[in-house]
């Protein structure tokens, strides 16, 4: 018997500016008011909040709806207090004896007892608006820019990671955090790695994981030291023998990292690959799915146009039986996480024919990342790009109980559901 699928249907809601352009005079820096990150936050006492970021400033917001009082009447009868010998605009009002304008007898009417009727207004609520009040903003603590911003599970702190430190901030102090992870050599010229995600345990709030440039994924515990120097345990795929080349060290480059809702896995999205992880198992990864093979003859392409420095997020569902991230052409893959399984979907993220499609630049600004894995040699592409890499599906976020994703391409968010 076939049942029809209901879904939501989702609907414009609100809008807020969460950040505005700067400029850095000291170092000469812009800083653009895109967001990188944004995080759902809801503290001790329940209240939901939002976390947005961009390059070095977050800010903490709460969005609630709130009831707009309108003065709607007044609480008397409009014909007794004006009755029938309200002034019009050609008749002037009468002169008394004294000399003084009969207004208050043409304007309201007296009741036996010679107490005039009150006007009072009357305040009512009428509809709703969401309002969004910035509450803090946490702001000078990092040099670089800033990746990633990740919720503790114990709703009192978060971090917040850039290209070479890890900071600890608890929610309620804007003006202090505390750097828990600093790989910046004594000299930047030794800097062979840097920080490109962090992400907090969901269950145990003294551990939380960042990945680097090199492809290997730290876990940290926080209760070891105050600077968390030395991990527990280091995630990371040896390199096979003889597969080196120009591009080895570019397409390792975790570019995000997600934990399973229990904690127990690891998934990690590298430029070609997902690769899924037991914490309690460091020896390699317990799967690999092939995003995009079909491109690795076409690196020195997607190496010229800077492609190869997208950074794509991945996901995982809620019961961790599948897994999600995203390619070009608007393209995201699906695979089966669950042991034994030979799930794979390839969907598309099908363009909206009523807005307006904002073509991503060809050449992006490019994060420490790819400044010290692009040497100063080209490794001698050939002139011309055949393929067109600017509809790219990068950022994706899966639904925590249901079988529901959203994934941003260009300006458009859509949503999938099993």
């Amino acid at each position: 018997m076939d049942y029809a699928v209901k879904h939501p249907e989702f609907r414009y809601k609100t809008e807020f500016q969460s950040h505005e352009p700067e400029f850095d005079y000291l170092k000469s820096l812009e800083i653009e008011e895109k967001i990188n990150k944004i995080r759902w936050c809801q503290p001790a006492n329940g209240a939901l909040f939002l976390l947005s970021t961009n390059d070095k400033t977050i800010k903490y917001w709460k969005v609630q709806e709130k009831k707009i009082k309108k003065i709607s009447e007044m609480n008397i009868d409009p014909s007794k207090a004006f009755g029938d010998n309200r002034p019009s605009p050609s008749s002037p009002p009468q002169l008394l004896a004294n000399g003084v304008h009969d207004y208050l007898s043409k304007d309201f009417s007296f009741p036996p007892g010679g107490i005039p009727s009150l006007r009072l207004p009357m305040v009512t609520s009428q509809e709703t608006s969401l309002v969004a009040r910035c509450r803090r903003v946490y702001a000078h603590a990092h040099d670089y820019h800033i990746n990633s911003i990740s919720n503790s599970s114990d709703r009192e702190t978060f971090i917040s990671a850039d290209d070479l430190r890890v900071n600890l901030w608890n929610l309620e102090i804007s003006n202090q955090s505390f750097n828990i992870v600093d790989v910046k050599p004594t000299n930047m010229e030794d800097l062979t790695e840097v920080i490109t995600s962090a992400e907090f345990h969901p269950v145990h709030c003294n551990m939380l994981a960042y990945s680097s440039s090199k492809g290997s994924i730290r876990l940290i515990d926080m209760r070891q030291s105050a600077l968390c120097d030395s991990h527990t345990k280091l995630f990371e795929e040896p390199e096979a023998p003889g597969s080196r080349s120009f591009f080895t060290e570019i397409i390792a480059s975790i570019s995000d990292i997600k934990f399973s809702r229990d904690g127990r896995y690891i998934l990690s999205r590298d430029y070609m690959t997902l690769k899924l992880w037991d914490i309690n198992m460091d020896s390699g990864p317990v799967a690999s799915y092939q995003v995009h093979e079909h491109l690795r003859p076409k690196l020195c392409d997607l190496y010229e146009n800077d492609s190869i420095f997208d950074k794509f997020e991945c996901c995982v569902s809620g019961d961790g039986l599948r897994v999600a991230t995203g390619s070009y052409s608007n393209l995201f893959r699906v695979f089966g996480a669950s042991k034994g399984s030979t799930e794979a979907a390839t969907l598309e993220a099908s363009k909206n024919p009523t807005r307006r499609q904002i073509q991503t630049p060809a050449r992006p600004s490019r994060s420490m990342t790819s400044m010290i894995r692009r040497g100063s040699e080209s490794p001698g592409a050939e002139n011309g790009n055949a393929n067109d890499f600017t509809n790219k599906l990068l950022h994706m976020a899966w639904h925590p109980t249901e079988n529901s994703i959203a994934c941003a391409a260009a300006n458009s968010l859509y949503m999938y559901y099993a």
